[in-house]
């Protein structure tokens, strides 16, 4: 899939591979296009991202519930991805570019990257209690802001930092619960958030950077890769045998139709989340992680009667308000001209290295 497409060719980029270069930064058109964005734009890509996220668990939770087969079901979502990003391709939504063997390198790279960063995670769940998992998930923003500064020499306003505060420890009260951890599973968490930090800058690089891919694209040539990588991971792992251990007679009308749905609701969010990724920036979406938690939360309460303590509904107040503080300091770096939003780096997940 990585190889169609005749569009003009474009330069190389492999940088997200290299170590830092010693240059002076050059002045990034990615960044002054993110800044060029409006708010109601950006809001409406946030709003239905959000939507996405929540109505896929709400989804798997009414309707699929307990499909205990991770990696065919990562199988169903790349799958899915790949089926509808090609019909749009197919319906002329969007063209192909032309790339090097090293760039189709990267997207392979990449791909691989994804993989390890779903199977660290599933391997951690086991070894630490849930709490503990998602109060680790949720300093997903520190690790962004220090892998900008390391990787990309970038900075951010003294109010980005502070706003980042509530979000990460609101998170952290709002998932408080039995923490429980071995060693490895320490280890391994913390290797999974990372990977998952990285995975999100590489995703804004791919489609900000020197290759510029749109976002449909971008996830028409990651999705064939994750799906036989995710296939492949299935086999050896015993869930393709476990699976049709036990459904001898194939799954029944009532799963594929559940799945296809899955599918389906799993494509749009793939396809928000990028979009989303590259008009917002990889700093904003870690932040919107945190957020979905608390908003998890809150629906939970709503809709099956989850119980939480005061400290959780005290930690759900102090992240929304430091989301809203977030937001604020994203719309006053806006007005203040995309020149200002370079020199700070608020929220911005693009700069070219």
């Amino acid at each position: 899939m990585a190889s169609l497409g005749m569009k003009k060719e474009r330069p190389d980029d492999i940088e997200a591979l290299l170590p830092p270069r010693h240059q002076q930064p050059l002045a990034s058109p990615a960044i002054e296009s993110e800044y060029q964005v409006s708010s109601v734009t950006k809001l409406s890509y946030l709003g239905f991202y959000f939507l996405c996220n929540i109505s896929l668990t709400i989804y798997n939770k009414l309707i699929l519930g307990k499909f205990a087969y991770p990696w065919l079901l990562t199988a169903l979502h790349a799958g899915s991805a790949s089926i509808g990003c090609y019909c749009l391709l197919m319906r002329g939504q969007f063209v192909l570019t032309k790339l090097s063997f090293q760039q189709n390198t990267v997207l392979v790279l990449f791909s691989i990257l994804f993989t390890i960063n779903i199977a660290t995670s599933n391997v951690s769940l086991a070894m630490v209690s849930i709490p503990f998992h998602q109060i680790m998930r949720s300093t997903c923003p520190v690790f962004a802001v220090i892998i900008y500064r390391l990787r990309y020499k970038r900075t951010y306003s003294t109010e980005t930092y502070l706003a980042l505060i509530p979000v990460v420890m609101g998170v952290g009260l709002a998932t408080y619960g039995d923490y429980y951890f071995t060693t490895a599973g320490f280890v391994l968490t913390l290797l999974g958030v990372i990977l998952a930090v990285i995975k999100t800058v590489a995703t804004n690089r791919i489609m900000t950077g020197a290759l510029a891919l749109s976002p449909l694209e971008t996830l028409l040539r990651m999705s064939p890769l994750a799906f036989l990588q995710a296939i492949v991971c299935a086999v050896l792992s015993g869930e393709l045998s476990t699976f049709r251990l036990n459904n001898p007679d194939g799954p029944s009308r009532m799963m594929i139709l559940a799945l296809a749905g899955n599918g389906l609701l799993a494509f749009m969010l793939n396809v928000s989340s990028f979009s989303t990724n590259k008009v917002a920036g990889a700093l904003t979406m870690t932040v919107c992680g945190n957020i979905k938690q608390c908003i998890t939360v809150l629906l939970g309460i709503a809709l099956f009667g989850v119980k939480v303590g005061f400290l959780n509904g005290l930690g759900m107040m102090i992240a929304l308000a430091g989301a809203a503080w977030y937001s604020a300091v994203e719309l006053r770096a806006k007005k203040k001209g995309p020149m200002v939003a370079k020199a700070v780096g608020v929220g911005s997940g693009s700069g070219k290295a």
